[in-house]
């Protein structure tokens, strides 16, 4: 609903194709990121734990991507306005959330990559990653909501209150600051 709405959006009359798709590229990785939760908590229909995992992993390498072609198509229209949200000398209050949640997103990549060599247990990989997903959720939703430009507010606000709760009810559901316990789906 969000995409749809933001294509129908008039200010996208002024706006090149490049920055038009480094926009929808964003507006994708917000979807993207409420899709993560679910598939870890298992709310998916159809889906193994292991399957969800999976699909985890990959939705996760395709935020990536998402969020390459977000900032790369922006930094290709605008290199100083780029230059100033990346250290955080940018004017506009929704900068640093967004740059903020894509350094996050791009440790969690990494770290999520490097997570077999590193030897990281999954109690280790669990302490990692869930400061960082919130990090990523908040930074994401504070970003999108700062941003007055394409994206319809209505829906924009629908996809940001979802992706916050359904964060929040996988985070209370498998109760992932719990000091002893498994994963859905792990063994012990």
């Amino acid at each position: 609903m969000p995409i749809a709405a933001a294509a129908l959006s008039p200010l996208l009359a002024w706006r090149d194709a490049v920055y038009i798709l480094a926009g929808f590229a964003g507006i994708i990785a917000l979807g993207l990121v409420l899709v993560q939760p679910l598939l870890i908590g298992g709310y998916l229909p159809g889906l193994s734990a292991y399957r969800g995992r999976r699909a985890h992993h990959w939705i996760g390498g395709a935020l990536v991507v998402a969020v390459v072609l977000h900032v790369g198509g922006l930094w290709f229209t605008s290199p100083p306005d780029m230059i100033d949200a990346l250290t955080f000398s940018s004017p506009t209050p929704f900068s640093p959330f967004g740059v903020i949640a894509m350094w996050a997103i791009f440790a969690v990549a990494i770290i999520a990559a490097l997570r077999r060599r590193l030897g990281l247990r999954a109690r280790t990989w669990r302490i990692v990653h869930m400061p960082l997903a919130i990090v990523i959720v908040a930074g994401s939703v504070v970003h999108a909501i700062l941003i007055e430009g394409t994206m319809e507010t209505v829906s924009k606000a629908a996809l940001c209150a979802l992706v916050l709760g359904a964060t929040i009810k996988v985070m209370v559901d498998l109760q992932v600051w719990r000091t002893r316990g498994t994963l859905r789906g792990e063994n012990r």
